[in-house]
């Protein structure tokens, strides 16, 4: 069953089509992968997904509900949580209390958030540092913050955008544990990622895009074969060769 569903997904910026007519699903309990150049729209279709950005034209379904259209804030309490390729903790609040303001989206007092803070940073290895200010951790560190953040939201679907951007070899490993095991949890992920080593060894099936468009999908292995991927990754002479 598809837990999210994007049908003929349009987004126009003014006379710049960023995304055009793209379709794709995500299955309950699955890991997907979305790929493509820089630029190629895929920051994009994460915040349309999310009403972060309005949608030109298209519908997005999430569990059989179309959330076309609805608020940011809807989309988090119905189950899709995200994070941001940039990363932005509160920098001057304490790592507890960054995963305590991201759990008030699903209970009202601040025990109960307390509470889920913890058992999410003890889920992310982060219990140990969360007197910590989140300005004070590491890149490898925050990222698993931002994970963290959009955990203690409890959702059903997780968007991931590039959280082992900027990791050394020992923490991209850990990282590619963590996801695993947040499938594992019972969440379905959509992934965007540039690092090959990742997405690859995650996902169940890719989806990639090149200027705003969908050239192929399939098994891991397929794409990376595909000669429009490797056309659009590495130039025409390699899809050639």
């Amino acid at each position: 069953m598809a837990v999210l569903e994007v049908k003929d997904l349009i987004k126009d910026f003014g006379g710049l089509r960023a995304v055009s007519n793209v379709t794709f699903h995500v299955d309950e309990g699955e890991i997907m992968g979305l790929i493509g150049p820089n630029g190629s729209g895929k920051t994009t279709i994460f915040n349309c997904i999310t009403s972060y950005f309005p949608i030109t034209s298209g519908r997005v379904f999430f569990k059989g509900t179309n959330i076309t259209g609805m608020k940011t804030h809807q989309i988090c309490r119905l189950g899709i949580g995200r994070t941001f390729q940039v990363v932005r903790p509160l920098a001057r609040m304490s790592v507890l209390d960054n995963v305590t303001a991201s759990a008030f989206s699903r209970v009202n007092s601040i025990k109960e958030a307390r509470s889920e803070a913890e058992r999410v940073l003890d889920f992310c290895a982060l219990l140990g540092e969360k007197d910590k200010l989140a300005k004070s951790l590491p890149i490898g560190g925050r990222k698993r913050l931002e994970i963290a953040r959009a955990l203690a939201t409890k959702p059903r679907l997780l968007l991931l955008d590039e959280t082992a951007a900027g990791l050394n070899p020992s923490e991209l490993d850990e990282a590619i544990e963590l996801i695993k095991k947040i499938r594992e949890s019972g969440v379905s992920i959509l992934i965007v990622e540039h690092i090959m080593k990742v997405i690859m060894s995650i996902s169940d099936r890719i989806h990639a895009i090149n200027f705003g468009q969908t050239i192929a999908e399939g098994k891991p292995d397929e794409v990376a074969n595909n000669r429009a991927v490797i056309e659009a990754y590495l130039g025409e002479e390699y899809a050639q060769g």
